[in-house]
């Protein structure tokens, strides 16, 4: 039962405390959609999309008036392109992006996803088509988002992929040096990556999907900050309880937008993401949050254990507000899209290896970190290899979203405005790792993958 204060409290979190449904996403499956001519598989494609998500941005905006949360995003996701395209080229597969580019304008959503291959173990020559067609896709298209899932915890850790995806990130940075290198803020190399994550880059409709669902993704730094600064002097344990019951109270907002969107669109409601995402607005860090903890800036010696408490109590109070919980579920620390991370890169107090320390207790990875431009292949699919390796090791998803921006050095910083933000120029090590890429090959699964 409601009750007045609980209404009050919803209402002052959206006024004051920037909650918001991050995005509501429609997974649509494209299986059916196969062909055996390029630009027959591009029109049913194109057909599909702007026939099940016709009516996705009218229904999000009734949904969002009627009730008064803000949805930040609508968006779509989509089979891997890898999986449809046959023996397509890596021009076939350009074409292919572009329809997808054009579907996702027609129906007016913010991003489309799902323009990816999935090769952990190896490729195929529909994948390898694929990734080699990325720099191009995502130079031509707008609002096409590009995941290449590398490893997992039971195959291992593909080097001649992660070798690739270094060459693809670099190339595709050259493509779009003009715009500050934004191809690569649409394109994510996961380890372990969830097949129903509604937030992008990486968002995908995996194939053990129904042929559509309703997938959505909740915020609310600014909420779970607020908590804790009027909780006080507490101690851990307390605290824990504290962002427990806000992201419970967080997630109910929205699995009720997940309940009426599905109803109203009829297509089945997937899962909610209770992922705490961060925007460049003062007031929605998760920076912020754990400088509520106690810590001066973000960064500073116990930022690793305090995000680690902060993960596992979102999750916790998660997961007692809705049964469907999917996606990554947890918080996010990407750089450019968190006003505190920005803080405390380019005052020196973040690093990259206290990020790749993070990235071991949150929800990602290395996420939307601007480098020097003239960071080579090679050092790029090595920080690649290190954050995968951390989500193997430990059987979780991790990532990596890195901008090599071209005429950019440390100083620097890149600006790609609204929810990507504006990101400094983070220094890396310069020692070559060029030998150990070179070795390729697969680095084999660990022994506690052997569970059957």
């Amino acid at each position: 039962m409601l009750n007045t204060r609980d209404i009050l409290e919803t209402i002052n979190m959206i006024r004051e405390e920037n909650l918001d449904v991050r995005t509501v996403t429609a997974g649509i499956s494209l299986f059916d959609c196969v062909a055996d001519d390029n630009k027959r598989l591009c029109d049913k494609i194109y057909d599909k999309i702007t026939k099940t998500a016709e009516n996705l941005v009218p229904v999000a905006s009734s949904i969002e008036k009627e009730i008064g949360i803000p949805i930040v995003n609508k968006r779509i996701s989509v089979t891997p392109i890898s999986l449809v395209c046959g023996n397509a080229t890596p021009d076939d597969c350009v074409a292919i992006a572009r329809a997808l580019d054009r579907a996702a304008a027609t129906v007016g959503v913010n991003f489309i996803g799902g323009y990816g291959a999935l090769v952990q173990k190896g490729m195929t020559k529909g994948s390898e088509a694929l990734i080699d067609s990325i720099p191009d896709a995502l130079s031509e298209t707008n609002i096409v988002c590009s995941s290449v899932n590398v490893a997992s915890t039971k195959a291992g850790i593909n080097m001649d992929a992660v070798a690739k995806m270094g060459r693809i990130i670099k190339e595709t940075a050259a493509k779009t040096a003009d715009r500050d290198a934004i191809g690569c803020a649409k394109l994510v190399v996961f380890a372990n990556v969830p097949e129903d994550n509604p937030f992008m880059a990486g968002a995908f409709h995996g194939i053990g999907e129904s042929d559509c669902a309703i997938n959505v993704g909740v915020s609310g730094p600014g909420v779970v900050a607020k908590a804790i600064e009027r909780a006080g002097n507490v101690s851990f344990g307390e605290l824990s309880d504290v962002i427990k019951k806000t992201a419970f109270k967080i997630t109910r907002v929205g699995q009720l937008v997940a309940y009426e969107a599905s109803r109203r669109l009829g297509i089945p409601y997937g899962i909610v993401d209770l992922s705490l995402a961060p925007t460049p607005a003062i007031g929605d860090s998760v920076a912020h949050i754990l400088e509520a903890m106690g810590l001066e800036v973000c960064g500073t010696h116990g930022t690793t254990a305090a995000l680690a408490m902060l993960n596992d109590a979102v999750k916790k109070g998660g997961v007692m507000a809705s049964s469907h919980v999917g996606g990554l579920s947890g918080a996010f620390i990407p750089v450019s899209e968190d006003a505190g991370m920005i803080h405390a890169a380019e005052i020196g107090e973040l690093s990259i290896e206290k990020l790749e320390a993070m990235t071991a207790v949150c929800s990602v990875g290395l996420d939307m970190i601007a480098i020097p431009g003239d960071t080579s292949a090679d050092t790029i699919s090595a920080l690649i290899a290190d954050e995968i390796a951390i989500g193997v090791v430990n059987n979780k998803t991790t990532a990596v979203r890195v901008i090599p921006a071209p005429g950019k050095k440390v100083g620097d910083s890149v600006e790609f405005g609204g929810l990507l933000g504006y990101a400094p120029i983070m220094p890396l090590r310069t020692p070559s790792s060029a030998a150990f890429i070179a070795r390729g090959g697969r680095i084999p699964a660990p022994i506690h993958s052997l569970k059957n």
